[in-house]
């Protein structure tokens, strides 16, 4: 089994779609006016419309309600990501902090509300978990 993508469910795909192209520094690949892609080295990050919701069970997903995940995304420089993203990031929850575990995370949320956290391992033992 291979890890594919997480699928964020929006009212506003075009905004939620220009603000990951904008943290990931990648283009998407917009599908359809309800369905874009953000393919990246390991997974995709997919954002459906509110439309598609229908296509896997009327409401079974509920769009900007999401507070138990986070989306993470691993970066060389995390403190150079948060100079990169300052103007861009809404609601700021933790500056680049080190954490127990050894990586350095920023923590902020999409326009939605998920929480997103970039993070570069800083320590031997944070690093050695890492796949490359």
């Amino acid at each position: 089994m291979n890890f594919a993508s997480v699928r964020l469910i929006t009212a506003d795909v075009d905004r939620l779609t220009g603000f990951y192209e904008q943290v990931t520094g990648r283009p998407a690949r917009r599908h359809t006016p309800v369905f874009s892609e953000i393919v990246l080295p390991g997974a995709t990050l997919a954002i459906g419309g509110t439309a598609t919701v229908a296509l896997f069970g009327e409401g079974s997903a509920e769009p900007a309600a999401n507070r138990s995940a986070i989306v993470e995304f691993r970066v060389d420089d995390v403190d150079a990501e948060y100079a990169r993203l300052r103007d861009v990031v809404g609601e700021l929850v933790q500056a680049p902090t080190t954490m127990p575990w050894g990586n350095r995370s920023l923590l902020f949320r999409d326009p939605d509300g998920t929480l997103v956290n970039l993070f570069t391992p800083v320590t031997a033992e944070a690093a050695a978990r890492q796949r490359p």
